[in-house]
């Protein structure tokens, strides 16, 4: 099983959102290292799911991708931020997995903590002005963050 983080802004799609949800596509991701990032995830792998663009940014809880090598609708849709006027059913340009809830921590894992905890070349997210969306993280990392929870 491989560990990754995948980042939301909690106004488009929060933790709150997948609970209820229970799984959603992770549709929209527009970066092709994120996409390359998101197109080696494996059925079972787990995501930290990480609020960005709050205060405080951190770690929220966990998801499953449940489905992987998915490709994303948005990108055909004209009405859709995400939309790819280069992309077409025949030649997609964007892919994508399917999420499913596993939990929400007690308490956010903020930023500042995971920087007191972790440096850059241990864990991308901390890395000053990384703005990927999605990256893989270590197992020992990920024991280190499920022990922080």
């Amino acid at each position: 099983m491989n560990y990754w983080l995948i980042k939301s802004e909690p106004n488009a799609y929060s933790i709150e959102d997948l609970k209820r949800d229970s799984s959603s596509i992770w549709d929209g991701v527009r970066n092709y290292q994120a996409r390359n990032f998101l197109q080696q995830m494996q059925v079972g792998d787990l995501a930290f799911f990480y609020h960005s663009n709050t205060k405080p940014p951190g770690i929220m809880g966990l998801a499953k991708i449940i489905e992987n090598n998915q490709i994303d609708p948005s990108q055909f849709d004209v009405n859709s931020p995400y939309f790819d006027p280069k992309a077409t059913p025949n030649s997609p340009r964007w892919y994508t997995v399917k999420v499913e809830f596993v939990e929400q921590f007690s308490a956010i894992i903020s930023l500042d903590s995971l920087k007191q905890t972790f440096n850059s070349e241990e864990f991308g997210v901390v890395k000053r002005g990384n703005r990927l969306s999605v990256m893989p993280v270590s197992s020992s990392v990920a024991e280190r963050i499920l022990r922080l929870k």
